[in-house]
């Protein structure tokens, strides 16, 4: 029997509803209470007005002094400061209108930054949740006992079953057929002869097998990848608003100018219409719309970005380290070329190698059968088939016996050439061979994704100066593919934890991306600045952890997403600068005296649908894209 799977239940429909409601009641509060005060002002009740226009203020006020207070703690500030100066001197000078409208722009601006970063969730569950939690173990009766994690000790011989994870580092009793890509990100199966280390965390893909713990779970390879993603997420530092880098500047020059307008005048009401004025609206609105246009159009393209902070970083981006299996390949192996004996012809070793592999479950045996089925060759129904794990299939295919698989003994001359071009190209090995010897050779490969080349150039042309491929897999096969996708640098045989160091190297130069799409890139995409999964292909893991996911398996996507964080950006940043200018012109003009709190407040309403009208234009995607 497996391991139980752990089923988290979906969230019901109606705890989705009521957070969105959540999200949106303070903004629809504030507007109802203008709203009543502005009915209590017309019927004549001056009075109730008043105090529903106050209301709306306070509420707006506390939690924009604790977001203010919570920074100033951190030793950093933003346009909250402003927003509090601004509805703190409302109420002290008596414009409770002027107040009360600035309460619903902030209050806009906070729900609409909450809206655009609804989605940001980083946690571990998926890699969790993979991570094996029993064993099974030989007791010294000979009967096998289910018995949890934590009580496997080294010593202890262990018998992992056909689909179960390896549960602890170990030492193979026997010969065992390995899926090991969530460990190194290789795609093809591994057969490991008895006596060989075997890592926890990698699937039996083949029969059971029975195996001796040489390390606890608590220092396997998988618990390693799950505490290396744990601290890198851990370690990430928050994102910060494009807001708040605006008002690094903004803020000492409204400050400056709002006292010498009180200086010069004696009058604080020209203080406190500079600073109304000067509520940074145009960066608490367009900027997250613009940020949340950016996400709509991104999820129409098959990228779902978990939050604004991520499509900003995203735009700025100038690094990009990726993943070759699965990402810049297929992730899929496939026949590439077949060698054959003297005598024996290509259709010849290639039909009798599928004939046999008709029956078998291999990922390998899939691509010669498919591979057999292009090219045209009529299949034979084999009799007589068994597999055994390490070594390969045998049967009889009309009356002749055939193994496919591995080869014992010396390799003739042909051979051993196929041998050494298979090591020079970074290809896998299938030997045919009949009761007289081997007949042939098939070299199999993972093939370049047709749509890579031309996305590594998009990539380039949307503003990433430097691509790296990170890979655990060999020297030669990893050159292949970097030579083909033409990226500027190759790291072979990295292991996760060496992939989160290059990613660490990197992200001290520039904002770095890193895509990928095992769960051997958990770690590194969790370090990296922007995450991306493939998470049509990829492991779960990944995506959890991940910044962004393709849900399609296109890699293309990853530079439109690229383009349209750019662009949204750029959006954002003109929104802003536009707007945050003609702010400044009134609020040169409020200094003066030539406008009071009131006719500031509206005025910044004007100016904030100029901007949010300029900042819907992000839905619209980048212009190459349009259409």
């Amino acid at each position: 029997m497996g391991e139980p799977r752990q089923c988290v239940p979906e969230q019901p429909a109606r705890a989705d509803r009521g957070r969105r409601l959540l999200l949106w009641a303070p903004l629809v509060g504030l507007t109802v209470l203008v709203l009543a005060g502005a009915a209590a002002r017309i019927a004549g009740r001056l009075g109730v007005g008043d105090l529903l226009w106050v209301a709306a203020t306070v509420v707006a006020l506390v939690p924009a002094v604790v977001s203010m207070l919570r920074d100033l703690r951190q030793r950093r500030y933003g346009v909250d400061v402003i927003a509090v100066l601004a509805l703190a001197g409302s109420l002290g000078v008596g414009e409770y209108l002027a107040g009360a409208v600035i309460a619903v722009m902030v209050a806009t601006g906070r729900a609409l930054e909450a809206y655009a970063q609804g989605r940001a969730t980083r946690d571990l569950r998926a890699l969790l949740a993979r991570a094996p939690r029993t064993a099974r173990r030989r007791t010294p009766d000979g009967s096998i006992e289910v018995v949890p994690m934590d009580r496997v000790a080294v010593g202890d011989a262990l018998l992992v079953g056909p689909g179960d994870v390896v549960p602890v580092d170990g030492r193979l009793d026997e010969a065992a057929t390995l899926d090991e890509s969530v460990v190194t990100g290789e795609s093809r199966l591994v057969q490991r002869p008895a006596g060989e280390q075997v890592a926890s965390g990698v699937v039996n893909a083949g029969a059971a097998f029975g195996m001796r713990a040489t390390k606890d779970a608590a220092a396997s390879t998988y618990a390693g990848i799950v505490r290396l993603a744990r601290e890198a997420t851990a370690r990430k530092a928050p994102t910060v608003r494009l807001a708040d880098r605006y008002a690094v500047a903004f803020v000492p020059f409204t400050l400056v100018l709002a006292g010498l307008g009180w200086l010069v005048s004696g009058d604080v009401v020209r203080a406190v219409a500079v600073l109304v004025v000067a509520t940074p609206c145009p960066l608490l609105l367009a900027t997250p719309i613009a940020i949340v246009s950016g996400l709509s159009r991104s999820a129409r393209h098959g990228v779902l970005v978990r939050d604004g902070g991520s499509l900003e970083l995203l735009g700025r981006a100038r690094t990009l380290l990726v993943d070759k299996t699965g990402t810049l390949t297929t992730g899929r192996p496939e026949a590439a070329e077949t060698v054959t004996a003297p005598g024996v012809t290509e259709d010849e070793v290639l039909g009798l190698a599928a004939s046999v592999e008709q029956l078998s479950p291999h990922v390998l045996a899939r691509a010669l059968v498919e591979h057999a089925r292009k090219r045209g060759l009529a299949l034979t129904e084999p009799v007589g088939v068994t597999e055994e794990p390490g070594h390969g299939v045998r049967g009889q295919v009309e009356g002749r016996e055939v193994r496919v698989g591995q080869l014992d003994g010396p390799l003739p001359q042909w051979a051993e050439s196929a041998c050494a071009r298979a090591e020079r190209t970074g290809r896998s090995v299938v030997w045919v061979a009949g009761d007289a010897g081997p007949l042939g050779a098939i070299l199999l490969e993972d093939p370049v994704r047709p749509d890579a080349p031309r996305t590594v150039e998009r990539l380039r042309a949307a503003g990433l100066r430097r691509i790296v491929m990170v890979t655990g897999d060999r020297p030669e096969t990893a050159e292949r593919v970097a030579r083909a996708v033409g990226v500027d640098d190759v790291a072979a045989r990295c292991t996760p934890a060496e992939k989160v160091n290059r990613v660490r190297a990197e992200v001290d130069r520039a904002v770095t991306v890193m895509v990928g799409d095992g769960v051997n890139d958990a770690p590194a995409l969790a370090t990296a600045h922007v995450g991306v999964a493939m998470g049509a292909t990829g492991a779960t893991a990944s995506a959890d952890v991940a910044d962004a996911v393709l849900t399609v398996d296109q890699l293309g996507r990853l530079a439109d997403a690229v383009e349209i964080a750019r662009y949204a950006r750029r959006i954002a940043v003109q929104s802003a600068t536009v707007g945050m200018g003609l702010a400044v012109l009134a609020m040169f003009v409020a200094a003066i005296g030539w406008l009071p709190p009131v006719g500031g407040a509206f005025l910044q309403e004007g100016i904030d649908v100029l901007v949010i009208l300029n900042a819907l234009r992000a839905l619209l995607g980048p212009p190459g894209q349009r259409g």
